[in-house]
C-alpha cells in the first residue's frame, strides 16, 4: 500500500521522466494574485506563465502545492472535522504545459498515470468532459475509456475561468467509483454530492481568451493546467472513502490522541480530526511567514488556530497540546517540504503562546456560553448579543462559537450578531471622534472599520502584488488618480514597510497589472488607522490609478537594503555600548535611514576615544560572525525574560517580534554560545549580520541631558566615507612630502614649531610694545590728580597680549596706573592695570569700565590690580583713554 510520500515521489518523478521541470511549492501567501487570501491550487504560481506576462526556462512544469481554503470565496474550514474530504490544508498535484503540449498528450499522460503507474482499476473510471469538446471525447475514446463512461457536463463544472475576463477553457475530469456501499451517483446527476464517485484529477484545457463583450477567441500560446488532489489518491489507493484514514493524516491523528490519552476513533473522533488538520494548515502558513493578528491572513490563522484548540479542550487536554504536535507533523512532511524544518522552532513557540493565552479565556467563555444556553428553551437560538460578548470579551470569533453550538444542535442568532457589533462601531467612532484627532484622520478610521488592516508582506519579500481597496486624498476618498496628481493608496497587502520603530517609510513602483506603462511612484510609507493600515504616499506618473486595479508592488530594492543593513546594526550597536558603558545603557530615540542611521542612548557623558573604538570594533566584530539573524514570537514578558531590550517608543501587544543576532564567543560579558544581540522590534532585518558589510562611527555628541547621539554609517556608504578619509589623508601626505604612516608624528613636529613660533612672536611684540614701536601714545607715564598714567593704543597685538604688557609697565613704574587698548581690525580689546599702593585710590575695573563705553563696549571686569573688556570701535580710542583719566582725576 503506498504511502502518501510514496504517491508524491511516484506523481513528480513520472512527469519529471516526460520531460517536466520540478518546481518546489510556492508560498501559502500568493505573490502574483492580489485576489486570493491564500494559495489554493497549483496554478497559482503560474498565472503570469499562463497570460503571457513572463517568459521562464522551461515550458513543461510539475508541482507539489500546498494550499489552504479558510477564508474568502475559498473556505471549507466549517465543514472540516464533519466530512471525509473536507479540509483547510491539502496537497495539489499538477502538470502544466505552457504552449508546449495539449490535450492530445495531456489526457494520455493523466490515464497512463493513473491507470498505469497508481494502477487504479480501468472499470472503475470514468471522465467528464465539457459538453462541446469533442475533440477531448475523441482523445478520452482513443486511450481506452468507453463512450458509457464518458459524461458530457454542460454547466460551469467544466469550464474553467481564470475571471470575467482573461484565459478560459473546458475542463475534463476523472472520478472514481468508491462502490454501491457508499451513497451517490455519478457527476451531473441529482446524487452527484454523495461519497460513492469521487474526482480525483482536473485537467483544464486553456484554449481561449473570454472578453467584456461576451466574445470569446482561441489563444496564441494553448496550456495545460492539471490538479490532482492528494489526499484523495492516498484514500482510494489505501482503500478507503475517508482522507482523515490515509496514513499521513491518520499518523497526526494519533499523535492527538495519544498527547491526549483519548481514542482516536471513539467519541473524540471529530475532535482529532479537527486537530490533525488544523495542525497543517496552521503550521504551514507559519512557515510561509503568516503570524496570528487581528486582521487579515493573521486572523484567519487565529480562527484556524482557536478552533483546533477548543477541539484539544473538549478532549481535555489542561495543557497547550498543538505545540506537542509539530514534530510528528515534521517526521511526516519537511523532507517534501524543508521549510518546515527549518521554522520548527517558530511554529512551537508561536503555538504555544496562542493556546497559553486562549486557554486563559476559553473556560470563561465557555462558561458564558453554558450560561446563556440554559436560559434557551427548546429549539430557541442563542441571542446575537451573547455571542457578541463571547467574540468581545473572550476573542471567540463567531464562527468558532457555531462550531460549539453545532455540537449541541443550536445556532446563533446572526442579525443579532451583525446589530451588536454594529452597535459597538459607533460607540468606537464615538469615542475616536472626541480624542483630539484632526478631521481630516476620519477617513482612515472608516477604512480600517470598512477593510480592516493591511497584510504587509515585506518580512519575506520586497515584490508582490496588491489590490487597491481605497485613494485618498485631501482627507477624502477619491475613484481615481491622474497623472500628476499625488495622495495615499490603501492596498489589501504590501511589502512596502510603514514607518515605525524608527525605521523610515519604503519608497518605490506601483504599476497595473493590465498596462505595465502605467506607473505610480511611492515616495513614502505612512501607518495610519491607529496602525493598522499602511499607507502608501503617491503621485501618478503615467496612466490613471482607480479603486480596484491589480498592482505590481515593487520597493525600491537598494534603499530598502540600505535600511534593513541600518536597523541591524543599531542592534548590535546598542549592545556594543551596553558591553562597553554598562547595562545603564538604554534606547532613547533612533533613525534608520538609507543613508545613515542615528542612535540615542541614556549615557552621562561623552563616551572617550578608546570607548568609541571599542564600540565600532565589536560591532564589525559581530559583521564579520556573519552568523543569522533569527526572528521569533513572544509575550513581552516572555521575551524580556530571556533578556531582550525593549526598544524606545516602541508599543507592544500580546505578542512580540524577538530579533536575535550574534554568538558570543567567551568575551564581554556573555558565556561561550549565549546570543549576543536580543532585542524586541518590528522593523526589517537583514538574513546575516555579514550582509551589514561596515560600520562606521561618525560622531558622539550629547541629544539632551543625560542622552548621547551617535551617528553612524553601514555598507556602502560606510566605504565610500573611508575612500574619501583616505583619500584626505593622501592630500595631506602629500602636503606635508610625508608618508600616511607618518603623518601624527609629523603633525605634532609642526604644531610643536607652531607654537614655539607663536610665542616668539607673541615676545617681540611685547618688546616692541614696551619700546612704543608697537603704536600710539609712547612709553613714559604723565601725572593725573597725583597718579602716574600710561595709556597706549596698540596695533598688531591681541587682547590676549595685553596681560602680561600691563604686568611689565606696573613693574617698571613701581608705582601707577596703565591702560592699553588694542585695535584689532577695528574692534577693541581693552585692558587696565594699578600697583598694589593705588589699589584704594584707583581701580582697574573702573577704568576698563569706563574705556570701554566709550568703545561702544558694555561691561567689563576683572580685580581691582588688572581687568579687561572690549569695544565694538577702537577709532573711540582717545576718548576712552580720556574716561579713564576723568575716572583718574576723581
Amino acid at each position: 500500500m503506498p504511502s502518501l510520500n510514496d504517491i508524491r515521489s511516484t506523481f513528480l518523478t513520472y512527469f519529471e521522466k516526460q520531460g517536466h521541470q520540478i518546481v518546489p511549492s510556492s508560498p501559502l501567501v500568493p505573490r502574483n494574485d492580489p485576489t486570493l487570501m491564500f494559495t489554493n491550487s497549483g496554478m497559482v504560481q503560474f498565472k503570469n506563465r499562463f497570460t503571457g506576462v513572463e517568459q521562464g526556462a522551461y515550458d513543461r512544469a510539475t508541482t507539489a502545492q500546498k494550499c489552504v481554503r479558510a477564508g474568502g470565496k475559498h473556505n471549507d474550514l466549517d465543514n472540516v472535522g464533519y466530512t471525509a474530504r473536507h479540509h483547510t490544508f491539502f496537497e495539489m498535484l499538477g502538470n502544466f504545459s505552457f504552449g508546449d503540449y495539449f490535450k492530445q498528450q495531456a489526457i494520455p499522460f493523466a490515464w497512463e498515470l493513473v491507470t498505469g503507474e497508481f494502477g487504479i482499476p480501468k472499470d472503475r473510471l470514468l471522465v467528464t468532459v465539457y459538453h462541446t469538446d469533442e475533440e477531448a471525447v475523441r482523445i478520452w475514446k482513443s486511450v481506452g475509456v468507453p463512450e458509457d463512461r464518458i459524461i458530457r457536463i454542460a454547466t460551469s463544472d467544466n469550464f474553467w475561468q481564470m475571471g470575467p475576463t482573461g484565459p478560459c477553457g473546458p475542463c475534463s475530469e476523472i472520478f472514481f467509483d468508491h462502490g454501491d456501499k457508499y451513497w451517490g451517483g455519478p457527476p451531473g446527476s441529482p446524487e452527484e454530492d454523495g461519497d460513492r464517485f469521487v474526482e480525483i484529477w482536473n485537467i483544464v484545457f486553456m484554449q481561449n481568451e473570454q472578453f467584456e463583450d461576451g466574445t470569446m477567441r482561441e489563444l496564441d500560446m494553448q496550456s495545460i493546467d492539471t490538479g490532482m488532489g492528494i489526499e484523495r489518491v492516498a484514500a482510494l489507493l489505501q482503500g478507503t472513502n475517508d482522507n482523515y484514514a490515509t496514513d499521513l493524516i491518520r499518523n497526526l491523528i494519533e499523535a492527538s490522541a495519544e498527547a491526549t490519552s483519548t481514542d482516536p476513533d471513539g467519541p473524540g473522533k471529530t475532535h482529532h480530526r479537527v486537530i490533525a488538520d488544523h495542525l497543517r494548515s496552521t503550521s504551514f502558513l507559519l512557515a510561509d511567514g503568516v503570524m496570528p493578528s487581528n486582521d487579515g491572513r493573521g486572523y484567519v490563522l487565529r480562527r484556524i488556530m482557536r478552533r483546533a484548540m477548543r477541539h484539544a479542550h473538549q478532549l481535555g487536554a489542561t495543557d497547550p497540546l498543538m505545540h506537542r504536535l509539530v514534530p510528528a507533523l515534521v517526521r511526516q512532511m519537511g523532507q517534501a517540504y524543508p521549510e518546515l524544518v527549518r521554522a520548527q522552532p517558530l511554529i512551537e513557540e508561536t503555538l504555544k503562546l496562542e493556546e497559553t493565552r486562549f486557554k486563559q479565556t476559553l473556560d470563561r467563555g465557555l462558561k458564558l456560553l453554558d450560561e446563556e444556553l440554559g436560559k434557551l428553551e427548546g429549539d430557541a437560538m442563542l441571542p446575537g448579543e451573547a455571542a457578541f460578548k463571547l467574540y468581545d470579551t473572550f476573542g471567540f470569533p463567531l464562527d468558532l462559537t457555531q462550531d460549539a453550538l453545532r455540537e449541541r444542535g443550536k445556532a446563533v442568532d446572526q442579525a443579532g450578531f451583525d446589530a451588536a457589533m454594529a452597535e459597538q462601531k459607533a460607540k468606537a467612532r464615538a469615542a475616536w471622534s472626541g480624542s483630539g484627532e484632526s478631521a481630516d484622520l476620519a477617513v482612515w478610521f472608516d477604512l480600517v472599520e470598512e477593510h480592516g488592516g493591511t497584510d504587509f508582506l515585506g518580512y519575506d519579500t520586497e515584490t508582490a502584488e496588491g489590490q487597491v481597496l481605497a485613494l485618498v486624498k485631501d482627507g477624502e476618498t477619491v475613484p481615481a488618480l491622474k497623472a500628476g496628481e499625488s495622495g495615499w493608496a490603501v492596498l489589501n497587502q504590501t511589502p512596502f514597510y510603514g514607518e515605525a520603530g524608527g525605521q523610515v517609510g519604503d519608497t518605490g513602483w506601483l504599476r497595473r497589472l493590465e498596462d505595465e506603462d502605467d506607473r505610480t511612484r511611492v515616495t513614502d510609507t505612512q501607518r495610519m488607522g491607529g496602525g493598522r493600515i499602511f499607507a502608501h504616499q503617491i503621485t501618478v506618473e503615467t496612466g490613471t490609478l482607480s479603486k480596484g486595479d491589480a498592482l505590481q508592488l515593487e520597493v525600491d530594492h537598494a534603499r530598502r537594503g540600505a535600511i534593513r543593513a541600518n536597523h541591524s546594526a543599531t542592534h548590535l550597536l546598542h549592545e556594543a555600548l551596553r558591553h562597553a558603558l554598562g547595562d545603564h545603557v538604554a534606547q532613547r530615540g533612533s533613525l534608520n535611514a538609507p543613508e545613515r542611521l542615528r542612535f540615542d542612548f541614556s549615557h552621562a557623558k561623552a563616551l572617550t576615544h578608546d570607548e568609541l573604538r571599542r564600540v565600532e570594533a565589536d560591532v564589525n566584530a559581530y559583521i564579520r560572525q556573519n552568523s543569522p539573524v533569527t526572528t521569533r514570537i513572544m509575550t513581552p514578558d516572555d521575551a524580556r525574560a530571556i533578556g531582550a531590550q525593549a526598544l524606545f517608543g516602541e508599543k507592544y501587544g500580546d505578542e512580540v517580534r524577538v530579533v536575535s543576532m550574534g554568538t558570543e564567543h567567551g568575551s564581554g560579558k556573555g558565556a561561550d554560545g549565549q546570543t549576543y544581540s536580543i532585542e524586541l522590534c518590528g522593523g526589517t532585518h537583514v538574513t546575516r549580520t555579514g550582509e551589514i558589510g561596515l560600520c562606521v562611527v561618525q560622531s558622539d555628541s550629547a541629544s539632551s541631558a543625560g542622552v548621547r547621539r551617535i551617528e553612524a554609517l553601514t555598507g556602502q556608504a560606510a566605504f565610500d566615507y573611508l575612500s574619501e578619509q583616505s583619500q584626505r589623508v593622501a592630500e595631506i601626505a602629500g602636503e606635508l612630502r610625508s608618508s600616511p604612516a607618518d603623518l601624527p608624528s609629523r603633525v605634532r613636529a609642526l604644531m610643536d614649531e607652531r607654537r614655539k613660533l607663536e610665542g616668539e612672536v607673541a615676545q617681540l611684540r611685547r618688546e616692541l610694545a614696551m619700546a612704543g614701536g608697537a603704536g600710539q601714545g609712547g612709553t613714559e607715564a604723565r601725572d593725573v590728580n597725583g597718579v602716574p598714567f600710561l595709556a597706549q593704543v596698540l596695533s598688531g597685538v591681541t587682547g590676549k597680549d595685553l596681560p602680561p604688557l600691563i604686568d611689565e609697565h606696573k613693574s617698571r613704574l613701581g608705582s601707577g596706573a596703565v591702560l592699553l587698548i588694542a585695535d584689532a581690525g577695528g574692534k577693541a580689546a581693552v585692558a587696565a592695570g594699578v600697583t598694589d599702593d593705588l589699589i584704594g585710590k584707583v581701580s582697574a575695573v573702573d577704568l576698563v569700565k569706563a574705556a570701554v563705553s566709550e568703545l561702544g563696549g558694555k561691561g567689563g571686569g576683572g580685580r581691582p590690580d588688572m581687568a579687561q573688556g572690549g569695544g565694538k570701535d577702537a577709532a573711540n580710542a582717545d576718548a576712552a583713554i580720556k574716561a579713564a583719566e576723568a575716572v583718574i582725576g576723581g
